[in-house]
């Protein structure tokens, strides 16, 4: 670590999605940081320990990191420390990972984290003992503060659950902002073009999605103006069903723009994905999903 990067005020989990709760956290370091003239650091880890550890059963990602590192930027944190979760890290004693990652690597005087961390090999170490390293290494230890919403706290889990309901008012007040989807539009089936529907295509490049269905939205990336369209997320059953892929019909709009990084809002949420016995008939709902989103966006 370059001296110039020394002195931090720390907090350390995955930030899935960078919700209201991750913003009082982040606020609270922020606050300390400038107090004391330090630097504020976020230390999160890629892929994250219940992927590496067991990843058929890690819940699904509400962000991708690129997009976790573009909002940690717009909240002004100095630095963000992503540490790739391999073998070497899994067997790291909980004295070495304070010794070597915080003491000498980081410098750091102040931390934040949940009174339930865990870390170190066989997840020896926890926040009695970050407390305790802490009194001996000079930095101090203080829990996390708590965001609620309808007296309950607000966590990535909870956002999950409200996405797979297609609560997207719930989420979007958990979130602070709507939740959007990005990605970069690649070549698909040509398939949408035999209908009538041009559709651009992300590919999520993820087994499992927080969210699935039918919804109207609102595309950004595409010049200075934000497009309405509607959009299938999940795995096209009809069609092949293989892997997760978001394509967006947009409305009045037939450019060419394979390669854009798009960033789609999601405002409303019309149906299910399901499968439908042929062509023609899926063909047929979508004109009604883009009957029913254009009505959306006219009200």
């Amino acid at each position: 670590m370059h001296p110039e990067h020394r002195g931090s005020a720390l907090t350390i989990g995955n930030f899935d999605g960078l919700h209201l709760g991750h913003r009082a956290v982040l606020e609270q370091l922020r606050q300390h940081a400038s107090e004391r003239q330090l630097l504020t650091t976020v230390m999160t880890f890629e892929p994250t320990p219940q992927e590496y550890f067991a990843p058929q059963l890690a819940p699904p990602r509400l962000q991708r990191l690129r997009d976790k590192l573009v909002e940690l930027r717009k909240l002004d944190v100095d630095q963000v420390l992503c540490l790739r979760f391999n073998h070497k890290l899994a067997e790291l004693s909980a004295t070495d990972f304070v010794q070597r990652i915080l003491v000498q690597g980081l410098d750091v005087r102040y931390l934040v984290v949940g009174d339930d961390f865990r870390f170190g090999h066989d997840r020896k170490g926890d926040f009695d003992f970050l407390r305790a390293a802490g009194q001996e290494a000079g930095f101090e230890v203080v829990n996390t503060c708590t965001f609620d919403d309808g007296g309950e706290r607000v966590s990535s889990t909870r956002i999950r659950q409200a996405l797979a309901a297609g609560d997207l008012e719930g989420t979007r007040r958990m979130l602070g902002r709507p939740y959007h989807v990005c990605g970069r539009v690649a070549p698909g089936q040509q398939r949408g073009r035999t209908i009538g529907f041009h559709t651009a295509n992300i590919h999520l490049h993820r087994t499992v999605s927080p969210v699935k269905g039918v919804f109207a939205v609102r595309v950004s990336g595409i010049g200075d103006k934000r497009l309405q369209g509607v959009a299938n997320l999940g795995t096209r059953p009809t069609v092949d069903g293989s892997y997760f892929v978001l394509e967006v019909h947009l409305f009045d709009f037939n450019d060419d723009i394979y390669g854009c990084y798009l960033d789609v809002e999601l405002c409303k949420k019309l149906r299910d994905e399901k499968k439908f016995e042929s062509f023609d008939r899926l063909k047929d709902q979508i004109k009604v999903d883009a009957r029913e989103a254009r009505a959306y966006f006219s009200e």
